[in-house]
């Protein structure tokens, strides 16, 4: 653009000593150069304004599986940095209780992509504001991807385990609800992230995921939490007992898709048992006409449950459940903006979920009615932009035992 710019000066320039026969000839052939050097500037500026305008995401998008901010290493079209995030804040007012407020999470994801084929991806977190009060920073997925085409490509690293609905998909603008389905994270136990690899694609309508993983800890086994604190989430993890875990989705129709999961392997990880964990799902979502709708179904195993209880000192109702399960099915409408921008939204909301994480105990245990929970959640996401999001809700919490507390709830989570 420089260049084009002094040759247009030394053209003018040259053009006027030559063959300027008067001043006031002179005088115009200046003013059209002062002009021409206007109309230049203003396309730099213009040229500056947009080379530096930010990359929007849109909520909506989403590559492999990923949410729309952890997928933007693969939107870009040239190698490089890439960076993107999300965060939530949360209040919680249980009947009875202290209300709390926290600074759930602040993620930032930083992607590199070294050509059309290699690239990496990584989301760091830090969850609940500072270490001090009780917060910790962790890895959330760090892996290199080999594409080699869109049926067959490569991952290896520290990956999100392919199960469920919400623990790929866990930005706040991409689920209803201030908080997580519980049946996602008692039974599914969302966020789950293991070291290992495998093989990812899409086969026309079929998209699918399968790894070969570090195994779960039985050492952190519990009875209300089931599996969740045996997650080894890539932290010197101990490696004498590894899983598969595998996923395929059906896209029948554009915004529509049903699905499964299935996870097995032991987690005895040298403690002289085997403790297998089996955790199968399946799931369906579709959205149309400004409705949204998601279900899903899971069930989980854990074997030599007694033999757990014994090496953590467990008796009575503390057991951990050798058979565990849950439910949920949650909707949505997309009201008509009570405003003219576009962009904004109200969603209404609804979920109902059913789980237990003590279905079944071994011989000479007891089941905890606590753990044993139906869950209403009625509520409200207000969108001013698709990349934030204010969510308020109210939950009924039942459980065999009567002894749940409803709670009010309110969110506020972005990405980016």
């Amino acid at each position: 653009m420089l260049k084009r710019i002094i040759a247009t000066l030394v053209a003018l320039l040259v053009t006027s000593s030559l063959f300027a026969q008067s001043t006031a000839d002179l005088e115009a052939r200046v003013r059209e150069m002062a002009r021409q050097i206007e109309v230049l500037t203003q396309e730099i500026e213009a040229l500056k304004t947009r080379q530096s305008e930010p990359k929007v995401v849109a909520a909506e998008e989403g590559k492999y599986g990923f949410g729309a901010a952890a997928s933007k290493v693969y939107q870009q079209s040239d190698t490089g940095v890439s960076i993107g995030g999300y965060g939530e804040m949360l209040y919680q007012s249980p009947e009875g209780e202290l209300a709390t407020a926290d600074s759930l999470r602040a993620v930032v994801y930083t992607g590199y992509k070294f050509s059309d084929r290699v690239l990496f991806n990584s989301e760091l977190e830090v969850e609940h504001a500072n270490l001090e009060r009780g917060g910790n920073v962790e890895l959330e997925f760090a892996y290199l991807d080999y594409l080699i085409r869109p049926e067959f490509n490569l991952r290896g690293g520290l990956v999100l385990m392919p199960v469920g609905l919400t623990n790929e998909q866990h930005e706040p603008t991409a689920f209803l609800g201030a908080r997580r389905p519980i049946v996602e994270q008692h039974i599914i136990p969302s966020t789950w992230n293991e070291l290992g690899g495998g093989a990812f694609g899409d086969v026309g309508p079929v998209s699918y995921r399968a790894y070969f993983v570090t195994g779960l800890n039985a050492s952190g086994f519990g009875a209300e939490e089931s599996i969740r604190e045996g997650r080894q989430a890539g932290g010197e993890a101990t490696a004498e007992d590894w899983a598969a875990v595998a996923r395929v989705d059906w896209h029948p129709v554009e915004g529509a898709m049903v699905g499964g999961s299935f996870y097995r392997g032991d987690s005895g990880q040298g403690a002289g048992f085997n403790a297998g964990v089996t955790v199968g799902e399946i799931h369906a979502q579709a959205k149309f006409r400004g409705i949204t709708l998601r279900a899903l179904a899971t069930r989980g195993s854990i074997g030599d449950a007694a033999d757990i209880n014994d090496a953590l000192g467990l008796a009575g109702d503390e057991s951990v459940g050798s058979r565990t399960g849950g439910w949920y099915v949650e909707g949505g409408y997309e009201l008509t903006p009570f405003t003219n921008h576009r962009e904004m939204s109200v969603i209404p909301y609804a979920r109902y979920e059913s789980l237990d994480t003590q279905r079944r105990v071994p011989a000479g245990f007891l089941r905890n009615p606590e753990n044993d929970q139906n869950i209403l959640t009625l509520g409200v996401a207000f969108k001013p932009i698709s990349q934030t999001v204010i969510k308020l809700d109210w939950q009924d919490v039942d459980n065999a035992a009567n002894t749940g507390a409803n709670q009010w709830n309110v969110a506020l989570g972005y990405i980016f």
